[in-house]
């Protein structure tokens, strides 16, 4: 008998996060859920109603949080992410959301907002949560700890390939600036910033396919899982 426990996934954006942690928890049988729609879902909100002012430090935002409410559903094309109701999936995905998110994740009660709702999750484990301070944050206390890797370069690329998958006409030079921009604000907000816990498996998958990837996490994941028996 195996026993269930929490994986926390942590890494940089474009890094596949979401895509090994939807993997991992398919193979597992455990939930997937994904932090960093939680916050796309909260700046899609903040958008729409015009309170997305830094100026005003989001005050706005803030007295409306507890009008949001946020869900993960299951669909035909997979796990989509609800905005009061309303399916967001494809709504949240833009690079302009992308990049509000950032900016709102910074904010210390969005943040406490979201990791609360995050922490409630994972009470009866057997979950796979992946973002930015999961491992840290969320988490501390996660049986197994995932910090996934990999260069700018690469991970410009492959974001540059998903844009245009979804028929935008994005510039290379443009998204790679995007993506050392993100990182810089991942790494030095003051609130969770993005940082390694001490304890995590690294993986860096610069030049990993996809499958040697989860070749490699489902060996991690079967020691750990086994080792909490």
């Amino acid at each position: 008998m195996v026993n269930k426990i929490i994986v926390a996934i942590d890494g940089y954006s474009s890094c596949g996060k979401s895509t090994i942690a939807k993997a991992l928890a398919k193979h597992a049988g455990y939930t997937y859920v994904d932090t960093g729609a939680m916050y796309r879902a909260v700046a899609l909100y903040a958008q729409r109603i015009g309170i997305a002012n830094p100026e005003s430090g989001y005050k706005d935002l803030l007295s409306q949080l507890e009008n949001i409410h946020i869900d993960f559903i299951q669909t035909p094309d997979g796990q989509h992410v609800t905005l009061n109701g309303e399916d967001v999936e494809s709504q949240i995905r833009t690079l302009e959301i992308g990049n509000l998110a950032s900016q709102i994740s910074t904010i210390k009660e969005v943040r406490a907002f979201l990791v609360a709702q995050q922490q409630a999750m994972g009470i009866a484990k057997g979950i796979v949560m992946d973002g930015r301070d999961i491992g840290t944050v969320v988490f501390p206390h996660a049986e197994l700890k995932l910090f996934l890797t990999a260069s700018p370069e690469v991970r410009a690329e492959r974001r540059f390939k998903e844009l245009q998958a979804k028929g935008e006409n994005p510039v290379w030079e443009d998204v790679l600036a995007d993506v050392n921009d993100r990182d810089y604000r991942d790494t030095h907000r003051a609130e969770s910033p993005l940082r390694q816990a001490a304890d995590a498996v690294v993986v860096d998958n610069s030049h990993m396919t996809r499958e040697e990837q989860m070749e490699h996490i489902i060996e991690v994941f079967r020691g750990r899982s086994q080792s909490e028996l």
